[in-house]
This record gives structure tokens, sequence and C-alpha cells, in this order.
């Protein structure tokens, strides 16, 4: 009788999971590849957010990358971290691949959904943010220095230097 009842609880268990599951909302789609950002606009955001850094007084690596997560512009602020010169590159190239901020991944891992680890070259860190111009995407933005709301804070400078 006993094995019997853990047995309804275990399947009332994963129905519920199953549904719950099931109604969570679907992530918003990706936007659409646009023509790659130009230096001027990659300069334009990288100064906006090395202002940001100033501002919070927090030293900062900055990376600019086309949709294909190739460099367009890099700067570093002394004192960065050392680390912070890859970390960087490293989370634009991931939020221009695969056109989402790095925080999502961050948030899924937090979230038990450790697989996101397993996709090539995936940074899931706060700091990597997409850039879109016209509901397109020319590019993204890679931050790192801070903790993950400084990074954050400070690539957001950034991308709205574009708007």
């Amino acid at each position: 009788m006993k094995n019997s009842k853990q047995l309804f609880v275990s399947c009332l268990l994963a129905l519920c999971s199953s549904a719950f599951a099931q109604s969570q909302p679907a992530p918003p789609p990706a936007p659409p590849f646009g023509t790659p950002i130009s230096y001027a606009q990659a300069k334009l955001a990288a100064e906006a957010a090395m202002r940001k850094a100033a501002d919070i007084k927090v030293p900062n690596s900055v990376a600019v990358v086309e949709p294909s997560g190739d460099l367009v512009y890099f700067i570093r602020m002394d004192g960065a971290p050392y680390s912070a010169t890859q970390l960087s590159q490293q989370k634009a190239w991931t939020a221009a691949r695969y056109r989402r901020p790095t925080k999502a991944f961050f948030d899924g891992v937090e979230g038990g959904h450790p697989f996101f680890l397993s996709f090539p070259g995936i940074a899931a860190t706060p700091g990597g943010v997409p850039i879109v111009v016209d509901g397109k995407l020319i590019g993204a933005i890679g931050v790192s220095g801070g903790n993950g709301e400084q990074d954050m804070a400070v690539a957001g400078a950034g991308v709205d230097a574009l708007k």
C-alpha cells in the first residue's frame, strides 16, 4: 500500500511539473540580422559605456562586435582586471551569435539548466547585450570588470547610445 501511494504522489508531481513547464511563456523571438555595426557606431557605443563605467567608478573592458561575433572595437580602462579583456569579447560574441543577452544564459544556469554551458563559446554571465537598431541585430556589446549588475548597466549605456 505504501509503495502505491508513493507511486501515485510521484506521478502527480510529474504531471504537475509537466503542466507547469508547458505553461511557461516562450522566450521572445530572436531579432533578425541586419547590416553589421559600423566602426563609428561601435566607437559611439563603447565610449558611452566607458562614460557609465567611469561614473560608477568601475574599471571595465568593453568590446563591440558585429553579428558574426567578430571584433569591431575594443577599449580597456586603466585598472580593469586582465581577465576582463577576453571576458568582454566572449560576452559580446555570445550575445551576437545567440542573439540574446548573456544574462539569459546566466539565468538559465542559475535556474537549473546547466545544458547551456554545453553551447559552443557560451559566456553565461551578465554583461553581453545584443545591439538592435530598427528591429535588426547589428552587433553586440560585451562588458567585463564589475559585478553582473554593473556590467549590465555599462553595456546598457552603450546600447542606449545607438537608439
